[in-house]
């Protein structure tokens, strides 16, 4: 059988499950609907953190990222861990304790004021939208290449999966059906690398594959082989970084409390019974999420090596068919600019004939190493695992937004659950077209989107939410103050830089040399700043709320989750 055939019964039955589990799990209540009842077990709910934390970017571009930037990839490996470890340990417990379903709940309540509350819907919302323009390109790129429709079709068929499971199912559904997707997405990335660190190291697990020998006779390690063919060619050293550090400084650390503060992981931690079992699921869910980002270096380097084998200097009328498939989605493009027939694949720009989407380094894989067509099946349904299972929980971060924090707490306090639940869908349909829209008009290639939405939590939330547990004295007023400041701060630098708005500019005018991606840190410094200036120059906390902050810091009497 061929892949499309492959693909279409692996993605089918797992779409299938998909629906299944939506439709055994559909929430009755608003606490299901919002926290699946907060009695999901620590290990499934570690899982489903996993799956919601491992999001497209991670399993398709990341990898990509790393495969074309070497060793200035390693970024978003450092930061996305880093930040998932400073989120269970500094931040998740403490928000459990406090028992809120939102981060907007957490802070209206922390900071005993609506117009804090709307401030963090407004953030949330943003954050949300462009993180999920990310996934949904991510689905978008794997339907065009494996069912061979185009992206915006593919967009379509991801809109209508989601808004299935995630409007119907709420929480509970989303649960069960991220623990699925677990188990599918990190079969089909482990998979393929196996496969292919034996074939190119003899090794057959990828982490020791990466620093191996290569099979090819040369007795080269495998990264000094990398660096040859990239010098070879003109490229950098795939094992020198080219940013400098000020901005490698800069990504990692927005990257890391941007993790902290998104509020689709925030709310995971709501779903299980115990403050110890939220401990315990973050711990499932580290060990979990370092099986894939262990491996993402070697397939980055694996993915390399054999897309230069094959490609350079080759007669393009002798390339293999995935080329041609590849070609056809506009994600690969060769423009013979000496026109002798063959691919220059070269560092500069003025000679080099092939241009090539980093997001397709991972699906392309498989294809590239000659791997059975089952597998090359398998690496597309872990694809659209990844980008759905993020893009649910995002989801659901909207719609709470918008029924809980929004209709609820503000404009009807006195709703009924059924009133409250319907608004919660009404908000999850409106997610889903928003996000379906970014899908079709995204900024950039996958990571970079996502990259921004850390950012803009990091300039947004992490302030806030860690001065309103850990400062007794924070306010109101520096609340408000910083989260404004810090993610107008932000999305002006983002609109400017990435967009090209508000005149524009290049790399040359980035301010103190960071990029859009690490500028979350200084927007995050300067809310910081903000808001601990403005807290001490206005009235304290009713001691009511000090005395809630003393409280969430004590380890007892941590009971479920509530709304009060």
């Amino acid at each position: 059988m061929g892949v499309q055939t492959w693909t279409f019964i692996i993605v089918g039955l797992t779409f299938a499950l998909y629906i299944g589990i939506a439709i055994w799990s559909r929430a009755g209540t608003t606490k299901e609907f919002y926290v699946a009842g907060g009695g999901i077990s620590p290990l499934a709910n570690g899982m489903a953190t996993a799956a919601d934390w491992m999001s497209a970017a991670s399993f398709i571009s990341m990898a990509g990222l790393i495969s074309f930037m070497g060793y200035d990839g390693a970024v978003y490996l450092m930061g996305w861990t880093g930040g998932y470890v400073l989120l269970a340990l500094l931040l998740a417990p403490y928000l459990r304790k406090f028992g809120k379903f939102t981060v907007p709940d957490f802070i209206g309540d922390r900071y005993y004021s609506n117009f804090a509350r709307s401030v963090a819907v407004i953030c949330a919302i943003i954050v949300s939208f462009t993180y999920v323009a990310g996934q949904m390109r991510g689905v978008g790129v794997v339907f065009s290449r494996f069912l061979e429709v185009p992206i915006n079709t593919g967009v379509f068929i991801g809109m209508a999966i989601v808004f299935f499971y995630a409007v119907l199912g709420g929480m509970k559904g989303i649960t069960y059906t991220q623990v699925a997707q677990y188990c599918i997405l990190i079969f089909a990335y482990m998979v393929p690398a196996i496969f292919i660190s034996f074939a190119l190291t003899g090794n057959a697990i990828p982490q020791l594959g990466f620093g191996s020998t290569v099979t090819d006779g040369s007795e080269m390690f495998l990264l000094d082989k990398l660096d040859q063919l990239h010098i070879d060619l003109g490229f950098h050293e795939y094992t020198s970084g080219s940013k400098s550090m000020i901005d490698v400084f800069a990504i990692t650390f927005a990257l890391m409390v941007g993790t902290a503060g998104l509020p689709h992981v925030i709310v995971r931690f709501f779903t299980v019974a115990k403050v110890s079992d939220a401990r315990k699921s973050a711990g499932y869910a580290l060990v979990l999420i370092a099986i894939l980002y262990t491996t993402a270096p070697a397939i980055g380097a694996f993915a390399r090596v054999n897309l230069i084998n094959t490609v350079s200097n080759k007669e393009y009328t002798q390339m293999p068919q995935w080329f041609k498939s590849w070609e056809e989605t506009g994600l690969i493009t060769f423009d013979d600019k000496n026109k002798d027939g063959k691919i220059q694949y070269v560092g500069q720009a003025e000679f080099n004939e092939l241009t090539i989407d980093r997001d397709i380094m991972v699906l392309a894989n498989p294809e590239i190493a000659n791997l059975p067509a089952w597998v090359i099946a398998l690496v597309a349904a872990g694809g659209l695992a990844a980008a759905l299972s993020t893009a649910a929980g995002l989801l659901l971060v909207i719609s709470a937004a918008i029924s809980h924090d929004i209709i609820k707490k503000q404009i009807n306090p006195d709703i009924s659950e059924k009133g409250e639940l319907m608004w919660a869908r009404i908000g999850a349909i409106f997610a889903v077209i928003v996000a379906g829209y970014f899908g079709i008009n995204p900024p950039g290639f996958v990571a970079a989107t996502v990259a921004l939405a850390f950012g803009l939590a990091a300039a947004s939330f992490f302030p806030a939410i860690v001065l309103g547990i850990f400062d007794k004295r924070m306010n109101r007023e520096g609340a408000i103050t910083g989260m404004i400041v810090g993610i107008t701060l932000m999305l002006f630098y983002m609109l400017k830089y990435k967009l090209q708005y508000f005149g524009g500019g290049t790399a040359e005018d980035w301010w103190f040399g960071i990029s859009p991606e690490g500028f979350g840190t200084i927007a995050m410094v300067v809310n910081l700043v903000v808001s601990l200036i403005v807290s001490r120059m206005t009235p304290e906390p009713p001691i009511e709320v000090q005395d809630i902050v003393e409280n969430i810091r004590v380890p007892r009497g941590a009971g479920a989750a509530h709304v009060h």
